[in-house]
């Protein structure tokens, strides 16, 4: 195998992002994944506004629904928050993956799809290697940058349903021991999951949400049901000589707020930065800044979910002061 600048473990939205900022940074790359595309994976399918603008920074055209905010609802009262900062994405995590790999063979990346890694002996002669292979990483594992998982492991399930969405928002429904997230994805599809504190069939979780099974009723099912979990993973260093984790493989934080591939993103582009530059103590800078609001979120968000009576009186808060929420939200983004 002839040399490149970057080889790129794990051929999902994480690793293709890598090797598109890496190319643009004028390095040469090649990805490498097990499996053929199209790839799929269960999660929400909604782009924050920072995913959005990094996306554009990558260079990505993508087609998608329009999001421009939240709504949350708990017992029958139902409080909305609005993007500040521009809008966001719901796409499917297949046309998001073709997105990403079309541009990363376009600016000439190497994508060698149906390729297993067993070892690090597997790759090509690099320079740098990025471990972009998931929460399960191999690469972290061989690396000695093997994470314990964090505590209150959760799991996810998600399914496409033919109906027209009835919100330009996400909707997240709260219930007990569990959430359900409505995310529209095209103009007659809506992306349905849910995460709760163990994994479920689609259909019994579904049940937990009467109000959400009623308005399902009758529309088509347009994918399978397919699972995910469990969540968290901890991390807290990313990188080890010349290997970089990025997106999930580096540590994921509880996916309730829906901001995996946001983080991945940019990431990614923080990681091209720190390996033109010919250091990667700038990448673990840059991660931890990139991880920092998100995570200070998600805290806020899991103490709510754990604490009923709380998640009550901030609903009413949220309720009478809509702004506050706004604010609450744009800390992550």
């Amino acid at each position: 195998m002839h040399r490149v600048d970057v080889a790129v473990v794990g051929g999902g939205p994480a690793g293709l992002a890598a090797a598109i900022a890496a190319r643009l940074a004028g390095l040469t790359a090649a990805v490498l994944e097990s499996r053929s595309p199209p790839l799929d994976q269960a999660c929400g399918e909604g782009l924050l506004p920072s995913g959005v603008a990094a996306l554009e920074r990558l260079g990505v055209p993508l087609e998608g629904r329009p999001i421009r905010g939240i709504r949350w609802i708990d017992a029958g009262r139902v409080v909305e928050a609005r993007f500040r900062g521009g809008h966001g994405l719901g796409v499917r995590r297949t046309r998001l993956h073709d997105a990403l790999a079309r541009r990363a063979g376009a600016l000439g990346a190497e994508l060698r799809f149906g390729t297993s890694v067993r070892s690090l002996d597997d790759l090509p002669p690099s320079r740098w290697i990025v471990g972009a292979d998931g929460r399960a990483s191999r690469v972290r594992r061989w690396v000695g940058l093997e994470t314990a998982r964090g505590e209150g492991a959760r799991f996810g399930v998600r399914r496409h349903f033919e109906i027209e969405p009835w919100s330009e928002l996400v909707e997240v429904e709260w219930g007990d021991g569990a959430e359900a997230y409505l995310t529209p994805v095209g103009a007659r599809e809506l992306g349905v999951a849910f995460l709760a504190d163990r994994p479920s069939k689609f259909e019994d979780a579904l049940d937990r949400f009467p109000r959400l099974a009623e308005r399902l009723a009758g529309a088509r099912p347009v994918s399978s049901a397919r699972g995910a979990g469990p969540f968290p993973v901890r991390a807290r260093r990313a990188t080890s000589g010349s290997v970089a984790l990025v997106g999930d493989a580096s540590g994921c934080i509880d996916p309730i707020t829906g901001e995996g591939l946001s983080i991945a993103f940019r990431m990614a582009l923080a990681l091209a930065d720190a390996m033109r530059a010919g250091d990667l103590s700038r990448y673990e800078r840059a991660r931890r800044r990139i991880v920092a609001r998100p995570a200070r979120l998600n805290r806020i968000v899991l103490a709510l979910r754990d604490r009923p009576r709380v998640r009550a009186t901030a609903m009413r808060l949220f309720a009478a002061a809509p702004r506050l929420l706004d604010g609450i939200l744009s800390v992550a983004d």
